[in-house]
């Protein structure tokens, strides 16, 4: 990461804070605490002000806990669950509470005093607490599965070569009624059908590109288009011919345009 966890949760801060539904929602909020005037604010304030000061509060509020949440999240990616929940609802609440002192103090001209700054601080705190497991809970629940990774299985068809050739594969080709195996470390001929080779090649990424070729794509060099044909040059140097049928498949492999 070039430009560090920051600048990252800042791309991220706006791409999620400019979304139709994150705006939808806060607009939504905004509105429903404008018409209940909780806290008092039905009584300090009449509607059109009122719903304004909660279209901002809910705005600017929701925007600090949304970018201390990106902002630690890879920071604290490797601590246990209840530090990280803890860790950000301190700096997210924090950093609720100067906005929200701000935003009375241009309403109401009204700042916290030392003695009511706990119980000013401690609900927002705990509540930036409550919104932080919630989402960190909803974000494991959601987080893809990532399987177990296993080996890829092994080409059984290297077992008809000399061990001195066993490698990745690069290539089948048919002579008569052999194929050739062809392999980084070098190449042999067995008796056998193309069709039975194929079934061997394991989990090899790859295709048959031709009634006598078949080829593994992670060891193609360059692809060119001949007409409605094309031609493959592999890592060891051979060419292999796609047949027009087969062009398609080379496309979607992302050999050729």
């Amino acid at each position: 990461m070039n430009d560090g966890q920051p600048q990252f949760a800042l791309r991220e801060w706006r791409t999620h804070m400019a979304h139709p539904v994150t705006l939808a929602a806060l607009i939504g909020v905004g509105l429903i605490l404008g018409l209940a005037g909780p806290f008092g604010t039905d009584t300090r304030l009449r509607f059109a002000p009122r719903v304004v000061y909660w279209l901002v509060t809910v705005a600017l509020t929701y925007g600090v806990g949304a970018f201390c949440d990106l902002a630690l999240r890879g920071l604290l990616s490797k601590r246990q669950v209840w530090l990280r929940v803890l860790i950000t609802a301190l700096v997210s609440g924090i950093g609720v509470a100067l906005v929200v002192t701000a935003i009375n103090f241009v309403a109401f001209g009204w700042i916290p005093t030392l003695e009511s700054l706990p119980g000013f601080l401690g609900p927002v705190i705990a509540i930036a607490a409550i919104v932080t497991a919630v989402l960190t809970m909803i974000r494991q629940q959601n987080a893809p599965q990532v399987a177990p990774q296993t080996a890829p299985a092994p080409a059984q068809i290297l077992k008809r070569l000399p061990i001195d050739k066993r490698g990745p594969l690069v290539a089948l080709s048919v002579e008569d009624h052999y194929v050739r195996i062809q392999t980084t470390k070098g190449e042999a001929l067995v008796l056998m059908r193309l069709s039975d080779a194929i079934n061997e090649v394991g989990d090899t990424l790859g295709a048959q590109v031709h009634r006598s070729h078949w080829a593994a794509f992670d060891q193609v060099r360059a692809a060119t288009r001949l007409g409605d044909r094309a031609t493959l040059t592999m890592t060891n140097g051979n060419d292999i011919p796609v047949s027009r049928a087969n062009v398609p498949t080379v496309k979607e492999a992302g050999l050729l345009p």
